[in-house]
């Protein structure tokens, strides 16, 4: 009896084809989902806006509405709902607007053929949630990082409860935050990627009354995928205590990554108390050894961060040279911030 052959590299491609399509599918169908949505509430204005819904009892025939199509198509048609595809319409009908009459002038379509399906790249629960989102900029910035990072809705609503928007926008020039709002987060240069503060509630350190380096390193290595979120984009995992030796003294790294975008190394060097100048050197030590002996040609410099759980800005400033661009140093909060503490701080700088 022959014995069964086993194609183990066929099975994967088959199997990674068939996932595939299956996303798309799920994809198309979301897609679709929200365009219907958006139609229903353009429906529902355009209803009000000839006059024959008026306020003293618009109430009541979004409910009759309600209970009408839920007894024909079942779940997803509540009042509630309803009202959400009316503000759905409302919120991102000059945004689908705008966008076709941008895509006619650059002669890519017709603003008079641009189907809203084609604008929305989420899911309904993902628009609903940002639906409540009543800063517009802030918003747009949600949007295009979901779409772009395939966020869940939990990784959705976790980068939002940790403020990722306030926090980009307090580290870069004032004059460049609205274009958080049209492109997202843009990755050009090393200070693109460094967030103060790093926010790590993820780790549930909080609730331990001490901890050592150690215990940090560990929960952010069994949470490395909330991690890897938290850090942005192009980050894999390199090693943990990477072990450099030097005249016989052996030093070690506590996290190295890789980040594609910039393709350079990024080191990771933890600290529970305040910085010191020693550990700013013990980084650029760090630092140095990779660009001179695991750096390929066309790879970038080499990039530093030290996470540490507070920090005297004046140390870090004259310690580091003042044209510096490979090493840095942030402070990690084991709770989400007060994002209407940060708001204010981004207002008033």
């Amino acid at each position: 009896m022959s014995k069964p052959i086993h194609n183990d590299q066929l099975f994967d491609d088959v199997r990674q084809l068939i996932l595939s399509a299956r996303q798309q599918v799920v994809r198309s169908i979301n897609v679709m989902m929200v365009a219907t949505y958006f139609e229903i509430g353009k429906r529902m204005v355009e209803e009000e806006q000839q006059g024959k819904v008026r306020a003293e009892y618009s109430t009541q025939v979004l409910e009759n509405l309600s209970e009408r199509l839920s007894r024909e198509f079942g779940k997803g048609f509540s009042r509630s709902n309803l009202a959400s595809m009316r503000q759905f319409y409302l919120t991102y009908s000059p945004i689908v607007q705008t966008l076709s009459g941008q895509l006619a002038e650059t002669g890519k379509m017709q603003a008079s053929s641009a189907q809203p399906g084609s604008f929305f790249k989420l899911s309904w629960s993902h628009y609903i949630f940002l639906l409540r989102i009543e800063n517009e900029t802030e918003r747009g910035f949600y949007e295009i990082e979901a779409a772009k990072n395939n966020w869940s809705l939990r990784e959705l609503k976790r980068q939002f409860n940790s403020a990722l928007f306030e926090r980009l926008a307090l580290s870069t020039d004032k004059d460049k935050v609205w274009k958080l709002a049209t492109e997202g987060q843009v990755i050009e240069k090393p200070q693109d990627l460094i967030k103060e503060p790093v926010v790590l509630e993820f780790l549930g350190l909080d609730e331990k009354p001490y901890y050592s380096e150690s215990d940090l390193e560990q929960a952010i290595l069994d949470k490395l995928q909330d991690f890897l979120l938290e850090m942005g984009k192009g980050f894999t995992f390199v090693a943990r205590q990477y072990r450099i030796t030097l005249e016989g003294r052996h030093y070690r790294i506590d996290l190295v990554f890789f980040n594609r975008i910039l393709q350079c190394f990024f080191l990771v060097d933890l600290k529970i108390g305040d910085i010191e100048h020693q550990d700013i050197g013990q980084m650029q030590m760090y630092v140095n050894y990779f660009d001179r002996e695991m750096r390929l040609p066309h790879e970038a410099l080499t990039i530093g961060l030290i996470l540490c759980r507070d920090k005297s800005e004046s140390v870090v400033r004259y310690t580091l040279p003042e044209d510096n661009e490979q090493i840095f140093a942030s402070r990690y909060s084991t709770v989400l911030p007060d994002k209407e503490a940060l708001k204010k701080l981004l207002l008033e700088g």
